[in-house]
């Protein structure tokens, strides 16, 4: 389904700046696994991610999704095939446009055959309306309102149901409820997990939740340094602990986690 191969990338290369963020990292997704990534910052999740997404091309290796070497097409045409939320929940929708419109804009430059600015039907009306309901929130009642006007929590739910309504051969999602109160990362979580099984799509999830990064998914992995440490699935993954977790990071990486933000959920057990 993705097979990533390889990939190195260093930004600033030959300057005082120089930073190695991917070290000859391969990954390979099987349809439909769901993937959780945890890291210290500088550890090169979102790195991998804007790669994956077409964000820059690598400086070597491959990207190849469901068959097609995607290496050197453009973000653009990626993004038809790729969803993707971000931590800040203002980057995923166009806040003077309507609810309607942006999810609009999302279906017809996903849905194959159809121009970015084809009309919009009334069956097509009636599509949207039916998917907000889904959300819970009572946005199938506000189509015609700003989205500038929703909450934080309301605008990541449009923007997962955006990325989500013509679903996607791969979702990534960049720590996309940490921005989020507990009660909202809570209810986009639970929404999300339940997009993804409905339509069996395929996901990779960064978390600073080590809680989280056991229990959401089938498949956990851990970096560091650009490079991945640790791939946990299956029965391994079900008895793990975070404290082992964190043991098996320290063995694989040389140095123990100095996340703050990562070892003080897992005290709590919650986002923070």
């Amino acid at each position: 389904m993705l097979l990533v191969e390889s990939i190195s990338k260093t930004f600033n290369e030959g300057t005082v700046n120089e930073k190695k963020a991917l070290l000859g990292l391969s990954l390979h997704l099987a349809p439909g696994d769901f993937v959780t990534i945890v890291g210290s910052n500088g550890a090169g999740k979102s790195t991998l991610f804007n790669a994956v997404a077409g964000s820059f091309y690598v400086d070597e290796g491959s990207v190849v999704l469901d068959g097609e070497d995607i290496t050197f097409a453009p973000e653009y045409k990626r993004s038809r095939v790729i969803g993707r939320l971000f931590q800040d929940p203002l980057r995923g929708t166009a806040p003077h446009m309507t609810i309607e419109e942006n999810l609009a804009l999302a279906y017809l430059r996903t849905s194959r055959g159809k121009a970015p600015f084809s009309r919009i039907s009334k069956k097509d009306r009636i599509f949207f309306k039916e998917k907000l309901a889904l959300l819970d929130m009572g946005l199938e009642q506000r189509m015609s309102q700003p989205v500038g006007l929703l909450s934080g929590g309301q605008r990541q739910a449009l923007t997962l149901l955006m990325s989500t309504i013509v679903p996607p051969k791969l979702l990534l999602l960049d720590e996309h409820t940490a921005a989020l109160d507990p009660a909202a990362a809570e209810k986009i979580l639970e929404l999300t997990k339940e997009i993804i099984a409905s339509n069996g799509i395929t996901c990779m999830m960064v978390t600073h939740n080590m809680n989280q990064a056991l229990s959401v998914g089938n498949r956990t992995l851990m970096m560091a340094d650009g490079k991945i440490v640790l791939d946990i699935s299956g029965e391994e993954r079900k008895g793990m602990t975070v404290d082992g977790l964190l043991a098996q990071f320290k063995d694989s990486a040389g140095h123990a986690l100095d996340n703050d933000r990562i070892l003080l959920s897992t005290q709590t057990g919650k986002e923070h």
